[in-house]
């Protein structure tokens, strides 16, 4: 019985979650824009999780309390924007805060046929989880209100051959304004970011020094990134930002100066400090290393001695 609980509650159109939180049914089957403060059903009757079947752009104009980002905490008055894509569970807090705002649901039919049906799967941020969210400056937030508000104005008009167009260019302008803005906070978030990499270059240092990979094997994107709290992509995302590589480079740099140390410091064979690194083959080894040195293992040993 516990684990039928734990089920989320899969909605596949948007006029099935419009009937869960009490809304209107929408004007458009395939397109919404609703208002946080038009909700009808009492929070206590909320399905604790749900599974959408549509992309969804939610805007928090306010936030109390703390959101947990990483692994800390910090205070986020000024809300923040999220962002999620279809078949991504959405679990609703137990302690969930009182706030106004909008969000925009997409059903993916809607952009079938235009390239924005293509272009959105490459926005990592719908990949991102809710502690990961966008934060916005003043100037920022009436940016995305007004593009909000673009959409609201043309989905309350009567419906023509424009329509689908201007909605989908408006949707469009929102997700580029989403990623340039999401820039920013990387780069004003540097303190917390930085802080960040500290954590990561601890961690995978821990892993090869206490040679967890003979157990484990690689450490993974998903694995660390699970360690940090964070998302793999958002993990890799601020990686890139900070250093130019993403995390999967930032595992290869470090194992390769690991594999460094085995050839210089140790008696061991190639195929032993593979083993060591958690490769179940010498090959797959010896060909990252010749990637990233442009030597082969044995090469680099031999120059080294």
């Amino acid at each position: 019985m516990e684990s039928e609980k734990k089920i989320p509650l899969k909605l596949n159109s948007i006029s099935a979650l419009h009937k869960v939180l009490g809304f209107p049914k929408p004007s458009h089957p395939l397109i919404s824009l609703v208002n946080y403060a038009d909700i009808q059903t009492p929070y206590e009757e909320w399905p604790k999780s749900i599974l959408l079947n549509f992309y969804k752009i939610s805007y928090k104009k306010s936030l109390t309390g703390k959101i947990k980002y990483g692994q800390g905490y910090y205070d986020f008055d000024e809300g923040g924007l999220s962002f999620i894509s279809p078949n991504q569970v959405i679990a609703c807090a137990d302690d969930e805060q009182d706030y106004s705002g909008y969000t925009l649901l997409i059903h993916p039919d809607f952009l079938r046929g235009y390239p924005l049906d293509n272009k959105i799967k490459t926005f990592g941020f719908f990949s991102y989880t809710a502690n990961e969210a966008l934060f916005l400056s003043d100037r920022e937030k009436q940016v995305i209100l007004s593009v909000f508000e673009n959409i609201r104005e043309e989905l309350d008009n009567t419906i023509d051959d424009f329509s689908q167009d201007l909605v989908i260019s408006h949707i469009e302008v929102l997700l580029n304004y989403s990623n340039r803005f999401y820039k920013r906070q990387f780069i004003t978030r540097k303190a917390v970011n930085h802080d960040l990499l500290a954590k990561l270059e601890q961690l995978l240092n821990n892993y090869f020094n206490k040679e967890e990979s003979l157990s484990r094997g690689l450490p993974t994107v998903e694995y660390l990134a699970e360690q940090l709290n964070l998302s793999p992509r958002y993990l890799s995302d601020v990686l890139r930002s900070l250093t130019g590589h993403n995390a999967q480079q930032k595992i290869h740099d470090t194992l390769i100066e690991k594999a460094k140390e085995y050839l210089t410091a140790t008696n061991l064979s190639v195929a032993e400090v593979a083993f060591r690194l958690g490769f179940e083959h010498p090959q797959s080894f010896n060909k990252l290393f010749k990637k990233k040195t442009n030597q082969t293992p044995i090469e680099f040993k031999h120059s080294s001695q």
